[in-house]
């Protein structure tokens, strides 16, 4: 489903709005330039990997700029370089495949690039960035487009193998921006929907006519579907086909003869059946259209979850920096209702995005209904009411919340909140979730995420060792509507919370899964945490002196270790090592080395670590004794891994909850933490937010004081 025929009225018309919006204002689709959606075009050139240093290097121009100024003051400031010069200076001479150069120098206008190949003279759209190298300004005009470049400037800008391109007057030469390769054709078939990458030797793409050119975090082409047919060049390929997490890849080359078709029939092995097992996996954050370089369509979305396995897609409704709320006509069509590709082991639905750069972003699955207000803080209006309004409103429609995307940068176990909090005041963390948690209005935390999720889950540690019962989530932040963005432009579901649900999957048993806890997240690997046989989302009610055994369990090529940890730290962990023979040794990560005599101590078994057929899997056993209240939950730590779309591969668990004589814990350590937070929070508040009036930060105030008060009773 999803061709524009087959859709309601109101979803046609939205779709139609949009693509007029993307012809005329091109990938922001005129929303207002705040920094991260000025960074649209340029995030589409930059590896992952460089972004840090493009903002680096923007905090180092505005110090320059405004010296003496606080760094939180210049973080509001990140609109004001120029962010196509920033872009050249981050590339530093690097020109990836996809990016052409016109370099303008004291001598002329030289073309810089790798030819993009061709097939029948097939146009190829590709950015091209005009570097200025003279000392004074030139005049530049491309397909009309006129800008006049300063002296050392930049600009960035679309153009084909047909454009025109003149400097001063002087047309450019740009013969060498593409190359004709004779055509073949290729069909390819696995027999069940599966994601496909079809590259020639240089790295570059082939996709069927009309499919958007996605790109994942690795740069790497994709699509979605069966029995496909594409044109090619009649030159060496290499195939790779996959279907998600729980699969492996499987590869092919050839060479395909000019004028032919090629039947490629190719099948990826499962790794795990977690369906089979009654786990279905989610991805809770996901957008269809939130502005982009191509406009998301129903059926892209049900491309995508049947060609990743996706068992549940989270297609959220939100704005991006305006007041316009994107997909608001399909969730208010198809409210409380499974969108129409479901079925019994895929269900989809629309959400909503609860959104404010200050306090946090809020992800809402399956509510009955769209809420009254969608946002805060954007375009002029005021940071008010709080989040925890929001999230009142989305409850009380029934649906799941939790936070989005979380934290940004690393963050240790002896971290100060400080650290988090300040010092770039509008980042989207989640600054209010403290708060929020204490006051029972949360149900997840998306440890699983594009954003830190080391630093994530040593600040949900924190939470839950204070006594906040959350539980592990993930959501990716996937965008349709992009297709080369880094994590954005990942398929959905590249990370995914695993629920353990009762009876068949609908939205409400997965949601009712999350809320009860019985949940794992993962960017890959298979995680099992067993405490004397009690799982996720279960509490044991324990006396002193109480021996408990507990077992972890992961699987997947990409693990290198499983540790066990509790209020206290890490109990147990099980390594593998290059050798495959022995156990303990240094253990990778968050924490400080743990040793195997450390282990022995606490009653640890030997890990072990064995193949079972094609699966990896790592197991460590531990026997704990109750003393204080704790939590106990496992974690895997993974090598890079082409199949982890992401800088971190990763899985955790929720918490199995260890009451000891009736008390909850609230490790003292981690409530003073919290208390420490919301202190800098309110400062934040009170210096940064934008509000009406008194009354307004009154509110602000007390939730900030409500969610003290709890946090004090933990205390006595």
């Amino acid at each position: 489903m999803g061709r524009k025929s087959e859709l309601p009225e109101t979803v046609t018309g939205a779709l139609e709005e949009y693509e007029r919006l993307l012809g005329e204002h091109g990938i922001t689709w005129g929303e207002p330039e705040i920094p991260y959606v000025k960074l649209f075009a340029r995030r589409r050139i930059l590896a992952p990997g460089q972004m840090d240093l493009f903002w680096r290097l923007a905090f180092r121009r505005l110090a320059e700029r405004h010296p003496g100024e606080a760094l939180d003051q210049l973080a509001t400031r990140l609109a004001e370089p120029d962010f196509d010069e920033l872009l050249r200076d981050t590339l530093d001479g690097e020109l990836p495949a996809h990016l052409a150069a016109l370099r303008l120098t004291a001598m002329g206008a030289v073309l810089d690039c790798e030819p993009r190949t061709v097939v029948d003279r097939a146009r190829t759209r590709m950015a091209l960035l005009v570097d200025s190298r003279r000392d004074d300004a030139g005049t530049v005009v491309v397909d009309g487009a006129e800008r006049v470049v300063a002296p050392g400037g930049a600009w960035l800008v679309e153009i084909d193998g047909d454009s025109t391109v003149t400097v001063d007057g002087a047309p450019v030469p740009i013969e060498g921006l593409v190359r004709a390769a004779p055509a073949a054709t290729v069909r390819l078939s696995a027999g069940f929907p599966c994601r496909w990458s079809v590259t020639g030797a240089d790295g570059q793409g082939w996709f069927p006519e009309a499919a958007p050119h996605r790109h994942d975090f690795h740069g790497r082409p994709y699509f979605h579907g069966d029995d496909l047919v594409l044109r090619v060049p009649a030159e060496p390929l290499t195939i790779t086909v996959t279907r998600g997490m729980e699969y492996g890849e499987a590869t092919t080359e050839i060479t395909p003869e000019p004028g032919e078709e090629h039947l490629v029939r190719l099948v990826p092995q499962r790794i795990y059946d977690a369906a089979a097992l009654g786990w279905y996996g989610g991805d809770l954050h996901v957008h269809l259209n939130w502005a982009g370089d191509v406009v998301g369509g129903p059926s892209d979305a049900a491309a995508a979850q049947h060609g990743e396995d996706l068992h549940v897609l989270n297609l959220l409704a939100g704005n991006v920096s305006g007041a316009r709320v994107y997909d608001r006509a399909a969730l208010d069509h198809w409210r409380g209702e499974d969108l129409p590709w479901s079925d019994a082991t895929h269900v989809a639905r629309m959400g909503a995005e609860y959104r404010n750069d200050l306090l946090g972003h809020v992800y809402a699955f399956a509510p009955r209904a769209a809420p009254e207000r969608f946002h805060t803080g954007f375009d002029g209006d005021a940071d008010w009411p709080p989040n925890a309004e929001g999230l009142r409103e989305l409850r009380g429609l029934g649906a799941l919340v939790g936070y989005s995307h979380p934290f940004h940068q690393p963050i240790g176990d002896s971290d100060s909140p400080k650290s988090i909090v300040w010092p770039a005041p509008r980042n989207c963390a989640a600054r209010e979730l403290v708060a929020d948690a204490a006051l029972g209005l949360v149900d997840s935390l998306d440890v699983l995420t594009h954003s830190s999720i080391t630093g994530t889950a040593a600040v949900y540690r924190r939470l839950i060792g204070a006594g906040n019962r959350l539980a592990v989530t993930a959501g990716t932040d996937s965008m349709i509507s992009f297709t080369r963005a880094g994590n954005q432009s990942n398929p959905p579901g590249w990370a995914r919370v695993y629920a353990q649900v009762e009876g068949a999957l609908t939205a409400a048993s997965f949601a009712d899964a999350v809320r009860a806890g019985r949940t794992f997240a993962t960017t890959g690997p298979w995680l099992e945490l067993s405490v004397d046989g009690y799982g996720p989302g279960d509490t044991i009610d324990a006396r002193p002196g109480d021996r408990l055994t507990v077992t972890a369990t992961a699987i997947g090529p990409e693990v290198t270790a499983v540790r066990v940890r509790t209020a206290e730290g890490v109990t147990a962990g099980a390594e593998r090592l290059p050798s495959g023979e022995r156990w303990g040794g240094e253990v990778r990560g968050l924490e400080p080395a743990t040793s195997p005599g450390d282990w022995a101590e606490a009653g640890a078994r030997p890990p072990t670590s064995h193949q079972r057929g094609a699966e990896e899997v790592l197991s460590v056993t531990v026997e704990l004794e109750a003393g204080q209240p704790t939590y106990v939950i496992a974690e895997a730590l993974c090598d890079p891994h082409p199949r982890t779309l992401n800088h971190t591969g990763y899985a955790l668990t929720s918490p199995v909850h260890v009451d000891v004589d009736g008390e909850r814990v609230a490790r003292p350590a981690d409530v003073r933490w919290c208390l420490d937070w919301l202190d800098l929070l309110e400062g934040l508040i009170k210096q940064h937010a934008r509000l009406a009036g008194r009354d307004q930060l009154a509110d602000h105030l007390a939730v900030l004081r409500q969610a003290r008060a709890v946090y004090r009773s933990r205390l006595r």
